[in-house]
């Protein structure tokens, strides 16, 4: 590869890294309060139909991705009446949350639209527009101008909004007493109660705001990066978004880190498909490369690189 091919491989795990980075923020979230996030993906799968569905009915892409956080927050709110109002189980009630997502989707894709699982493939007017960064830098073979046009510019507007929350939720967690009431809920709820604040009404706006979040994921997976959606589309980026998390020991912006990692990995997967080396016969296989994220959560849960240490009341009924 020369060396702009690497700019350009650096641009695609931006782009494969942003919705993973949404789920994240909003398992993050809901974990911070105590509440154990495993629908993810099935949140990501809602959002991700919503929007493209929407979009293909009414020809308005921002009012697709509003459904999306709508339908998320939906599934935030079925998940949350469970675990916070009846003391359910959370991991249940999140792999049920996955379950039913899978189920709805499909179901509702193939009796809308009847295209095998699939909504009507939308056209560029109906997908989220590219930002153009202003002409500061003219467009040639230096360096300075390959990083600014191939780089930073060009991507929609999710990628940049998925940037800004990083830093939102960093302040929102180092300055807010909102942030932390959360993290109270999930360090020590019966502090929160001893001052006055509501562990359940904390617990609840917390999976609200991820549900928004993780609903911009999806919907940046079939408006934003692809046009349409397609039957469980998702395809493990929940699961691969709370090994981002948990990578990243629930921060704000060592997720964003993680997150890029684990898109650069799968745009190197992508890219090095055609490479001899991980084609033919006797030659090394590319899923080497892609179970490469999951080893390494192991490897710090296994403390190899330092202790990955959840909040303290995270799964906790009471």
């Amino acid at each position: 590869m020369n060396d702009f091919s690497w700019l350009l491989l650096f641009d695609a795990a931006i782009r494969l890294a942003t919705p993973l980075l949404f789920a994240a923020l909003a398992g993050m979230l809901s974990e911070r309060a105590g509440i154990i996030d495993i629908g993810l993906e099935g949140k990501m799968l809602v959002g991700a139909f919503a929007a493209a569905a929407w979009t293909s009915i009414s020809g308005s892409v921002w009012e697709g991705i509003m459904v999306a956080m709508f339908c998320s927050v939906a599934f935030s709110l079925l998940h949350g009446f469970a675990c916070i109002t009846h003391k359910g189980d959370q991991v249940v009630s999140g792999i049920a949350v996955n379950m039913l997502a899978l189920a709805v989707t499909s179901l509702l894709a193939h009796r809308l639209f009847s295209q095998g699982g699939m909504t009507p493939v939308l056209d560029k007017l109906e997908r989220l527009p590219e930002v153009a960064f202003p002409q500061w830098i003219e467009v040639d073979d230096t360096w300075l101008s390959q990083l600014y046009w191939q780089l930073l510019s060009g991507h929609n507007i999710l990628v940049y909004v998925g940037l800004l929350l990083v830093v939102l939720l960093s302040l929102f967690f180092k300055y807010s007493p909102y942030g932390n009431r959360v993290f109270a809920a999930g360090e020590n709820p019966k502090a929160l109660q001893r001052a006055g604040g509501s562990l359940a009404t904390t617990r609840y706006a917390a999976i609200i705001c991820g549900g928004a979040i993780c609903g911009l994921s999806g919907a940046f997976l079939s408006v934003g990066h692809g046009a349409g959606f397609v039957e469980n589309m998702t395809v493990g980026k929940g699961f691969i978004a709370l090994a981002a998390l948990i990578f990243a020991k629930w921060r704000p912006v060592a997720i964003l880190f993680s997150c890029l990692f684990f898109g650069l990995l799968e745009a190197l997967a992508i890219r090095l498909q055609g490479h001899p080396l991980f084609k033919g016969d006797g030659m090394l296989p590319i899923q080497l490369i892609e179970v490469l994220p999951y080893v390494l959560t192991v490897i710090v849960l296994a403390g190899f690189i330092g202790p990955s240490l959840a909040p303290k009341a995270l799964g906790n009924r009471r």
